[in-house]
């Protein structure tokens, strides 16, 4: 049985998640699980996909980074379909594991994928650390310390700090950081 896995990181893609659906079901997709989420979310849908493949399934998406964030990320997903004795098809690359070529070549493009991110946050390093040192590049702003009087303000009426984090949207951790200053 083939089953789809379609993924969009926001709503406003909607025309992207859709051209996915279409592209599964043409591809002969039985079942298809699909979810609208950042990759570093946890993804439910994509967990649901993987429990539900049996011995001679295949899990088919349409582009390698709807189903993965990193290599690592790809081999855990990868040992975790080849246990149920599934395989994995990536259909932009027409890449299928079941068989040896398939699998070579799938590490192969997942290594200089992972080589062109460490490149690129490399790249963003230096750019900040020039932008540092001509005084251009200040960081985010602190969210947190901004909401400082009023985190004092909910300690004096009596409010845990857990509660406090929820209700300003903060963290936990910031709210005692701000306490102890």
């Amino acid at each position: 049985m083939k089953v789809g896995y379609a993924r969009t990181s926001t709503l406003e893609q909607v025309a992207g998640f859709e051209a996915q659906l279409e592209e599964l079901k043409a591809h002969g997709c039985e079942k298809v699980y699909k979810e609208q989420v950042s990759s570093v979310e946890e993804r439910q849908e994509l967990s649901q996909a993987l429990d539900y493949l049996r011995e001679g399934d295949s899990l088919v998406v349409t582009k390698l980074d709807r189903l993965a964030r990193s290599m690592r990320h790809l081999g855990e997903i990868v040992e975790a379909i080849k246990a149920k004795g599934a395989h994995l098809q990536i259909l932009n690359l027409g890449i299928d594991t079941s068989n040896a070529t398939g699998e070579l070549v799938l590490n192969l493009l997942g290594a200089v994928s992972q080589f062109e991110r460490q490149i690129m946050l490399e790249r963003q390093r230096e750019g900040i650390a020039k932008a540092k040192s001509e005084g251009k590049y200040k960081g985010r702003k602190p969210t947190a310390r901004a909401k400082a009087d009023e985190v004092n303000k909910l300690v004096r009426e009596g409010k845990k700090p857990t509660e406090i984090a929820k209700e300003l949207g903060i963290g936990r951790a910031s709210v005692y950081r701000i306490l102890k200053y």
